[in-house]
């Protein structure tokens, strides 16, 4: 059973895990190199931003695939847990780096919820954000059985179902069903680039469905991209396979070709109905009129918990919170913003303030690329 657990990086999928376990009653230790997002998940009430005073149970590193044994070697070195796991969803080359360099490799499990969000940082977290969803366990010819069974532990404190496999098929599958998507989610995104304003008009829902993760923070994509490259470069290369197909398709349509057209029109059909097939619940269409609340807050612990829980009431979860905490000087308020909209957001103003909040309203905010607080990658 775990007691205690400490999570090295507090962004979307560190702050998660914090969550779930001070939920559970787990004492929860937060490192974090970014100030800001350490303390935005304090006040979350994921934990406490104190050092432990002797190793904690698990620790748990929420840090980009290339990082991990570096932080592994360095938080072992200090003697932070009894065991170790991580959340990157690269696992192969960590692997092989923990056991090249980690002082105590035997004390370390990889991992990987299968679980997150478009949005970045500790505001985007949530505490059942793992609930019901695959957490992958990739167990090194080392690992020992205590580490694996603390591992184990977490996930079930955090609502998960544990699966086993070997890092690289897991590589290997995440690059069909996670990485090469993010990719060409950003390609077909990034051709908006550059075109008219009138453009934007013309952007509907399926635009926005087909490119909704491409929102990614930039930076941990490429690093995650880059240690599963070579997965990732085969299922680009079979994608240009099949792509170079559709392409001889679509031209013989557009040309009218009457000798081709039936067997390209059977092509492209073919396509269609195996993408049919494969489909998943589309996201809610995001409102196009949207408005900005801005709510004033002490830095107090539990301060913004409490904002979000009142806010949560009126029907704006965290994931409406498009703007960072931003401090006002030291250990001033913070502003916490929150755009939904237009006629919600009105509403949200409305209800906070009559419960002594101290509110801003505006209208008329349209800007939907900003993401949340970035702070360390989860």
């Amino acid at each position: 059973m775990i007691r205690s657990l400490a999570v090295v990086g507090t962004g979307l999928i560190g702050t998660s895990v914090a969550l779930a376990a001070a939920r559970r009653g787990v004492t929860v230790h937060l490192l974090d190199a970014s100030a800001s997002a350490l303390r935005t998940a304090e006040l979350l009430g994921a934990g406490t931003t104190r050092p432990p005073e002797e190793p904690v149970d698990l620790a748990v590193l929420a840090v980009p695939p290339s990082k991990v044994a570096d932080v592994l070697s360095e938080q072992q070195a200090r003697g932070l847990a009894r065991s170790y796991t991580d959340v990157a969803s690269v696992k192969a080359g960590p692997e092989r780096d923990v056991l090249a360099r980690a002082p105590r490799p035997t004390h370390f499990v990889g991992g990987h919820p299968l679980a997150g969000r478009e949005r970045s940082g500790p505001l985007a977290a949530r505490p059942d954000l793992f609930q019901d969803r695959v957490w992958v366990l990739t167990p090194s010819r080392l690992t020992s059985k205590p580490a694996f069974d603390r591992a184990l532990d977490l996930i079930d404190l955090c609502g998960g179902v544990p699966t086993v496999m070997q890092s690289g098929a897991h590589d290997e599958t995440v690059a069909l069903t996670s990485h090469a998507p993010h990719l060409m989610a950003s390609l077909v995104a990034a051709r908006l680039g550059g075109r008219s304003p009138v453009s934007a008009l013309l952007v509907g829902q399926g635009f926005r469905d087909a490119t909704r993760i491409a929102r990614g923070e930039a930076r941990l994509w490429t690093d995650i991209i880059e240690t599963n490259a070579a997965e990732v470069a085969g299922v680009l290369t079979a994608l240009q396979t099949d792509l170079t197909e559709l392409l001889t398709a679509v031209q013989d349509l557009s040309v009218r070709d009457p000798r081709n057209r039936a067997r390209s029109r059977r092509n492209l059909t073919g396509l269609l109905e195996r993408g049919i097939a494969a489909l998943e619940a589309l996201p809610a269409p995001v409102a196009a009129d949207t408005a900005h609340v801005d709510v004033t807050i002490t830095a107090r612990p539990g301060e913004l918990a409490r904002l979000l829980d009142t806010a949560a009431g009126y029907g704006a979860g965290a994931d409406t919170v498009a703007a960072p905490v931003t401090p006002h000087g030291g250990d001033g308020p913070l502003v916490i913003r929150f755009e939904l909209a237009a006629a919600e957001a009105e509403t949200l103003a409305e209800k906070l303030a009559a419960a002594g909040w101290d509110v801003v309203h505006e209208d008329d905010v349209r800007d939907e690329t900003e993401p949340a607080l970035v702070g360390a990658p989860g």
